[in-house]
């Protein structure tokens, strides 16, 4: 079976090169434990080999023999710009990963669609001046979702996706959005990119769901990874455990790993090399 890079270099090694293609993977964490981190990593690191080959084997190496590099990297942010996500990534990578990896990154920012219903002053998030017609719409519906969906049917098949965030359509549901919506979104999903061949890649911080509804989402992905710290004595890790993941977690377990160790570097996010927790 062929797989997708994550672009996460000790991961994909051990993994036989990255997700089955046509994966949809929930990013499941604490705020802070590295789960942004993984996403930015993502996108830049398989960006980045699209538009200068030496500084992609310098930073992450030849990608494995079964691993085939998506054809074009698209970021979907709800709530961000291109601006804003391109300078959140230099806090934590290197400048000249983030300024050649960006280039082949194709940004989608919604955020004008998700504030749009909101009482949030237009000038907040939109640089044109308000007409007539957008105040009258401020109390229309808008199908955030159903956007959402347009863009992942244009840009899907064979690509890695990254979608940012699914909290942020927990914090948005009301009258527009509901859990069920939601659901349905990774169900949906899940039965579409098997079709597309790509990878999709969902953050949440679980902190924002009941135990219920974050079960619902693990089991509407194939495969889950969760992020979160981890205290001894005086010291914090960072620390990532695949909770499940079909056609991949027999192989680490296989490595007879419970949980990695962490750590940012200049390439972004990555498994210690030093520890792996058993």
């Amino acid at each position: 079976m062929e797989r997708i890079p994550f672009g996460v270099r000790q991961l994909d090694s051990i993994i036989n090169g990255g997700a089955p293609a046509g994966s949809v993977v929930l990013l499941s964490g604490e705020a802070g434990a590295g789960s942004r981190e993984f996403m930015h990593t993502s996108a830049l690191i398989n960006g980045l080999r699209q538009v200068d080959s030496e500084l992609h084997d310098l930073y992450y190496g030849d990608l494995s023999a079964d691993a085939v590099a998506p054809e074009e990297v698209h970021y979907v942010s709800f709530t961000a710009s291109e601006s804003q996500l391109v300078s959140e990534m230099r806090l934590a990578m290197d400048d000249d990963v983030v300024d050649k990896g960006s280039q082949a990154v194709e940004f989608h920012d919604l955020s004008e669609r998700y504030f749009h219903i909101s009482p949030v002053p237009r000038d907040w998030y939109a640089s044109e001046t308000a007409s007539i017609t957008d105040l009258r719409a401020r109390h229309e519906r808008e199908d955030l979702l159903g956007t959402l969906g347009m863009v992942l049917n244009d840009v899907a098949a064979n690509n890695l996706v990254v979608i940012d965030s699914l909290s942020d359509l927990v914090s948005a549901m009301g009258d527009e959005i509901d859990w069920a919506d939601i659901s349905s979104l990774v169900q949906g999903l899940q039965k579409a990119a098997y079709q597309w061949g790509g990878l999709i890649l969902l953050h949440i911080n679980h902190e924002t769901l009941s135990a219920i509804r974050h079960g619902q989402l693990v089991d509407a992905s194939h495969g889950t990874m969760e992020f979160a710290w981890e205290s001894g004595g005086s010291t914090r890790a960072r620390t990532l455990v695949v909770r499940q993941f079909r056609g991949v977690l027999s192989q680490i377990e296989d490595e007879d790993i419970v949980q990695f160790e962490t750590e940012l570097g200049e390439a972004g996010f990555d498994i210690s090399d030093v520890r792996k927790i058993r």
